[in-house]
Formats: structure tokens, sequence, C-alpha cells
């Protein structure tokens, strides 16, 4: 599954309904999918820390400073969905489009970024997105309860069998030495 009408389709398969050429095609699955599809997507990265849509950027700080609370703030980067990690053990805080933090320039970030191009999904986070889609258009395509169920089911399945495998390529992230952590040996 490589493109959205292919993860479409996949997503309409579960739900039985027939499959579409493009997204502008002129059904109504078509414009549910051309709809829901750039939502979706997002929400499903931004639910995981999802190792081929993890990225990270050396921010430069903004002339402005903060009211009060903080001395400096950065812009997230455009495709920025979820800051995982900023300088480890560093107080800050996100308010709209900005990190806000004392730290100073420049802000080294860890982050879930968009990524919409769908070559580079993971297989089994198109299968999951792919479930999450039909789920998402159960209701819209088939006022059927019972398929809204078998698709909450499948979706529940496949996110559990894509973070599983998601969660086990590389090594742990080690825990910084902070005092705590000493003090407790």
């Amino acid at each position: 599954m490589t493109s959205r009408v292919e993860i479409c389709n996949r997503a309409l398969d579960k739900l039985g309904s027939a499959a579409i050429t493009s997204l502008d095609d002129n059904v109504k699955s078509a414009r549910a999918c051309a709809r829901m599809f750039d939502g979706v997507r997002d929400a499903e990265l931004r639910d995981h820390q999802w190792n081929f849509a993890t990225t990270r950027a050396s921010l430069p700080a903004l002339d402005e400073v903060p009211v009060y609370g903080f001395s400096k703030q950065y812009q997230l980067p455009g495709d920025c969905l979820k800051v995982i990690e900023i300088n480890p053990f560093a107080d800050w805080k996100i308010e709209g489009r900005r990190v806000l933090t004392n730290i100073t320039a420049p802000l080294r970030i860890k982050y879930i970024r968009r990524v919409t191009d769908t070559s580079s999904f993971d297989a089994l986070f198109a299968e999951a997105l792919a479930a999450r889609l039909a789920q998402e258009l159960s209701e819209a395509l088939t006022q059927s309860n019972s398929k809204k169920r078998a698709a909450q089911e499948d979706y529940a399945q496949a996110i559990r069998r894509a973070r599983r495998a998601d969660a086990i390529e590389g090594t742990a992230d080690a825990l910084a030495e902070t005092s705590w952590i000493k003090a407790r040996f």
C-alpha cells in the first residue's frame, strides 16, 4: 500500500464498499475518503511515536521574548505534529506553534513530522491507517452498527501490531544521570 487511493481502497474493502480509482471520483465513498484522509492520517501520526515519522531539528531563538515565565521562545517547524523531546530534562511549554523555555539557542528538538508521502509509510502503519479510516467511514458509508463494531475491532488489532513492531526497532533511550537517579544508588 503506497498511495492514498490504495489505503482508502483497503479501508473501503474492510467495509464491503466498492473500490475507487481516484479521490476525485464523483461517488460518496471517494468524497468521504478525500474529506477524511488528511485529518485521520495526522491524528494517527500524532497518536504514537512512529519511527518513520520521527525527526530532529535545531531551532533558532525568536527575537520576541515571552511576556513572563520563560526567557526564550522558538517557532516549531511547519511539519511538526507532536514534540517528543526538547533538550532532555529542560523545562519547556508549547503555546500555539511556539516552544517557550529558558534554554539558549539553538534548541534541539525531536518531533513527529507530518508525512504526506505515503510511500514513506511503514507497511503496518498503512494497514492501521486503513483500519482507522474504515472505522471513521463506517457510519457515513454503511449506517451499520455491526460494521462499525467490526471496524473498531479491526483497528484495535491493527494498531497493536503496528505499535509493537515499531517499538522494537532500535535500542532504548538511555536515562540521563540526574541527581535523583544518583541518589537512588
